[in-house]
């Protein structure tokens, strides 16, 4: 595995390597992840290191060790749901952003070690391979995920959901699920047969994998219709929603021209705050307690992802069941030093500023001079934005559709060879023929790596390809028609044969 900034660039381009899908790549063959020039998978969610908070860790770190009352528990074993101090001001901080009708209490919560490694948590406690018939992603999806699922024995069972510009396409959604239930009921799927009865979990018939807000990869956010039909359709089908909101602190008002770039309250409730209070909640009547929903956050985006540390937050049930997965009943919850490092930086309140003052400005800048360069140069070429009318906008990424004749994965090589520009192509894995599941017209762009003064300067070099590459299909189009004109008979020839 190479470098962190390890990708290759073109052979046959003198000019500097741009790297707008972004920073690690490993050299594996086996590729179900985007589509860049070559074959390898990225790693694709890095930050720039100038905005890593070295300073910041560096002095929580030092507060710990040098307090052995806080220093001798952050290096044993921790407690199975997380360092309390952490949990504490996570609950706090949770609370002062989404403002739900009620506090975030601890018992909400799980520390985790990140949002991928709670993901494969998640479906160890609340899935099994056969009785839960599906995993449905909206797509497109996140693709590092896709590896988590196959772990967890359902390689053959993804299936891509279609989003349209509310989101999640509820209506798709809903007839996958009673054409599943339909032939669970005629196999006889109806008892989990590999996983045993625990008291302090669940089986569910179905998970449903989301990014609902500024999702990677399509940027989208998904509105709140959509959020509570969603939520309802979970309820029905006994399914578990699994959302990655990892991007849910980087946000900034999308207009061009607005001198504030920093926003402290979310744009929308949390998929997880609708079911705690929809039709009664989770404890409504006839609930079991769990749920039907799990948020996944991360300090990976919001602090560093070498961190390796984040939380799970459901039902006290849900957030429970999650402790007692096996690694985490056999020492504890996992990334305990660092997790009492970033309580440091959590209870100082450092961190939350360094999120508003520092990190939401930065981002938003890098966001306003990407979106102005794509303004320029690629919507008169025909290119098309995702969501154009949102007012808070956010995340790593920018989804972009080429015009019509131009296919991504093409698109994305040319971009490589002739201006040393790399970019993503993705799609989900075996699962890409529906109608609104394949994306091979779509890239995506991240801002979040390149130093700012380069991302225009990446925009202006895919303008420049999508210009050959339009005017090579129309010139092929002006022959094509000449050869079907020089083959076509005459009108003399055909009234006389």
């Amino acid at each position: 595995m190479g470098a962190f900034s390890d990708v290759a660039g073109s052979v046959k381009s003198s000019q500097k390597l741009i790297n707008l899908l972004k920073g690690h790549v490993s050299s594996s063959p086996h590729s179900l992840h985007p589509v860049i020039a070559g074959p390898h998978i990225p790693e694709e969610r890095w930050p720039n290191t100038a905005l890593l908070p070295t300073q910041l860790l560096e002095k929580a770190t030092h507060n710990v060790l040098k307090n052995k009352t806080i220093a001798f528990p952050a290096m044993c074993y921790g407690p199975d749901d997380g360092d309390p101090r952490l949990l504490r001001n996570v609950a706090s901080w949770l609370t002062k952003f989404y403002q739900p009708a009620d506090p975030i209490s601890e018992n909400r919560l799980c520390i985790t070690g990140g949002a991928s490694q709670n993901l494969a948590c998640l479906l160890q406690v609340f899935s099994d391979p056969i009785y839960t018939r599906h995993v449905f992603l909206v797509s497109p999806a996140y693709m590092l995920c896709f590896r988590i699922f196959e772990d967890a024995g359902f390689h053959t069972r993804l299936r891509a959901v279609p989003e349209d510009d509310e989101g999640i396409d509820i209506d798709f959604l809903e007839r996958q699920l009673e054409k599943s239930e339909e032939k669970a009921k005629a196999d006889g799927n109806d008892e989990p047969p590999l996983k045993p009865s625990r008291p302090w979990s669940k089986i569910y018939k179905y998970v449903i994998y989301a990014v609902p807000t500024f999702s990677n990869p399509s940027s989208k956010t998904m509105s709140l219709k959509r959020r509570e039909q969603l939520v309802r359709l979970a309820r029905q089908y006994d399914a578990l929603i699994i959302t990655d909101d990892v991007y849910d602190f980087l946000q900034w008002p999308s207009s061009l021209t607005t001198k504030t770039l920093s926003v402290d309250k979310a744009v929308l409730p949390r998929i997880v705050d609708i079911d705690r209070y929809l039709d009664g909640g989770a404890d409504r009547e006839g609930a079991d307690g769990f749920g039907n929903t799990a948020s996944n956050g991360s300090f990976s985006k919001i602090c560093g992802p070498g961190l390796r540390t984040g939380w799970c937050e459901g039902t006290a049930k849900l957030a429970h069941g999650v402790s007692q997965t096996g690694s985490s009943r056999s020492g504890g919850a996992p990334s305990q030093l660092t997790a009492c490092f970033v309580a440091e930086t959590l209870e100082t309140g450092e961190l939350q500023r360094y999120v508003f003052e520092q990190l939401q400005p930065i981002y938003g800048a890098r966001y306003r001079k990407m979106v102005e360069a794509i303004n320029t140069h690629l919507i008169p070429l025909g290119v098309r934005l995702p969501q154009a009318d949102r007012e808070i906008v956010g995340g790593y990424f920018i989804w972009l559709t080429l015009p019509h004749s131009l296919k991504g994965a093409n698109f994305a090589q040319r971009a490589k060879d002739e201006e040393n520009v790399v970019v993503a192509q993705i799609q989900v894995p075996g699962d890409t023929e529906g109608s609104g599941t394949s994306f091979e017209n779509d890239i995506r762009i991240c801002f979040a790596w390149e130093d700012e003064d380069m991302l225009a300067e990446g925009i202006k070099r895919l303008a420049q390809v999508i210009r050959r590459m339009l005017d090579e299909h129309t010139v092929n189009n002006d022959d094509t028609s000449l050869v079907t004109a020089a083959n076509k008979p005459s009108q003399d020839a055909k009234d006389f044969w």
